[in-house]
């Protein structure tokens, strides 16, 4: 005789007499469920792709609220006009760089522009610092140091003390154009 399949459990809503379905997360029906959904989503947003891209930063990838859209990556308000008579603001960077063996660890205010005039193969990483921080890294990996350069070698210290730089992102630029929002947006 075969065997019946089991009874799916009813929603737990009160009142209400629909099963949950196979695979559900919650014990509630598909009605009460997507009454849920939505309601998460007028509180915490949805991931969606923006109607244009980033004015900020440029990117595609937007939280949508009922007051309107954000940049899941800089946090700009989509719709806020960026006042183009205002000076971008200053962001400090140390920039890790690589050409064939070697790293230049250097700064700079507008990375962009100097990374353009340097031959590297791969941008590394960014760090948010001054010459100060610079200073400190030259002296932290002097052991790798070229003759007095801002150029050296890529030890297993070194790549490691990068990938720490790293953490929480593949991109550097992504990083970069998230410290250029921020600090226009604390300019107000």
């Amino acid at each position: 005789m075969p065997a019946h399949p089991p009874s799916l459990p009813g929603c737990t809503v009160a009142g209400c007499t629909e099963q949950v379905g196979r695979g559900a997360p919650l014990e509630l029906c598909e009605h009460h469920l997507a009454i849920a959904a939505e309601w998460a989503g007028r509180q915490f947003g949805v991931s969606d792709v923006l109607p244009s891209p980033c004015r900020l930063c440029g990117s595609r990838l937007g939280v949508r609220y009922p007051s309107g859209w954000l940049c899941a990556v800089c946090e700009w308000r989509h719709s806020d006009l960026i006042d183009g008579e205002l000076p971008r603001p200053r962001v400090d960077v140390v920039y890790y760089i690589r050409y064939d063996d070697r790293v230049k660890i250097g700064t700079s205010s507008n990375p962009r522009s100097r990374l353009s005039a340097l031959w590297h193969d791969d941008l590394l990483a960014f760090e948010r610092g001054d010459r100060s921080l610079e200073h400190r890294r030259h002296e932290q990996f002097a052991d790798e140091r070229f003759d007095r350069t801002e150029w050296f070698a890529l030890s297993e210290r070194l790549r490691n003390h990068i990938e720490l730089v790293r953490a929480g992102g593949d991109d550097p630029w992504d990083r970069y154009r998230r410290w250029v929002s921020e600090a226009v947006a604390l300019r107000g």
